[in-house]
């Protein structure tokens, strides 16, 4: 009786107790919380490598989308008392508010997006480090545009919108620095009519060829026959990007995801940032085939890509990470 006692208490300081490996052999709770719905690409980043993990059996995973800033924690707290082992979801704006959480709630892990850095013991952040596929992506575009105009539209100008168009820009310009830019911010991050507007206007001015940061964008470059770069996810594939769509910038949280699944598992989940794992040299950024323009890309510019690439990856080719707010060049 007195074996099994000490056998009882130890599973239960196994289970209970934050920096256990109590976890190890079994599936664990995790829930996303996202402020738009999970079609909108940045919260579908997240959700898909989430979701992947449960059909791989090495979580149960719940989620709530459309949650707004004024309720995101509530929500947070909710999942919280309900036993989750982990919650993955945005302190966007709401940064200080989630660090009060996380203190609140010791033994859950939190894995999210935020530009202020982790806060110890258990909040970990991460951020959209994909600008080394854009820089990829802009050496085609400086190549390929004949007007020496290209248009960009995103959301709004934050830091992890603002890297992206500053290495699409530098990419381009080291192949061509007679190319000009276009900017615009649609101030939404899912409204694919309002970015089409812009991407129309963009279009008038005299651009051919356009950096799709928003959906909406390559609709409008379908509609004017120009040709168009997508982000996030593979714009030619999943959003009808056929003909249309060069290459995309794309974002994976599977190595990010699976990293602090494992870290919860071993009891070694710690406050970090995760942001080398959402780039190129880990698998978190990669550029995207290039589907039916495999062969209308000149020759000479996919050397340079293949080039630069491997540089990056080695760490010989370091892109520029500049969160400033880019601005038009004509």
């Amino acid at each position: 009786m007195k074996r099994l006692s000490i056998v009882a208490s130890l599973l239960f300081l196994g289970v209970t107790l934050f920096g256990t490996n109590a976890f190890a052999s079994q599936k664990i709770k995790v829930a996303g919380i996202y402020t738009q719905p999970i079609q909108q690409k940045w919260d579908a980043c997240l959700h898909k490598a989430l979701q992947k993990a449960a059909d791989e059996g090495k979580i149960e995973y719940v989620y709530s989308e459309k949650v707004s800033n004024t309720d995101y924690i509530r929500v947070l707290r909710e999942y919280s008392e309900k036993g989750v082992n982990l919650i993955v979801g945005e302190a966007f704006g709401i940064s200080r508010d989630v660090r009060k959480v996380a203190k609140d709630y010791p033994k859950v892990a939190y894995l999210m997006g935020d530009t202020f850095g982790p806060a110890d013991p258990n909040l970990s952040v991460f951020d959209n480090y994909i600008h080394e596929p854009c820089y990829l992506m802009g050496m085609i575009a400086g190549k390929m545009t004949r007007t020496n105009k290209i248009g960009m539209v995103g959301g709004y100008p934050i830091g992890e919108v603002n890297r992206l168009f500053h290495a699409f820009m530098a990419g381009a310009k080291s192949i061509n620095p007679a190319v000009e830019f276009k900017v615009s911010f649609i101030g939404a991050w899912y409204d694919p009519p309002k970015a089409k507007e812009f991407a129309y206007a963009q279009v008038e001015s005299g651009v051919d060829i356009l950096y799709a940061e928003r959906g909406g964008v390559v609709d409008a470059a379908r509609e004017k026959g120009i040709l168009a770069f997508g982000n996030v996810n593979d714009m030619n594939k999943e959003e009808n990007g056929t003909d249309i769509v060069v290459a995309s910038a794309l974002w994976n949280m599977d190595s990010a995801i699976n990293e602090a699944i494992a870290l919860v598992k071993q009891g070694k989940f710690t406050a970090i940032d995760y942001k080398e794992w959402t780039m190129m040299g880990k698998g978190g950024a990669s550029l995207s085939s290039f589907y039916e323009f495999e062969d209308k890309i000149p020759a000479d510019i996919k050397i340079k890509v293949i080039e630069a690439q491997e540089a990056i990856k080695n760490g010989s080719l370091v892109i520029k990470i500049n969160d400033e707010e880019p601005k038009s060049t004509f």
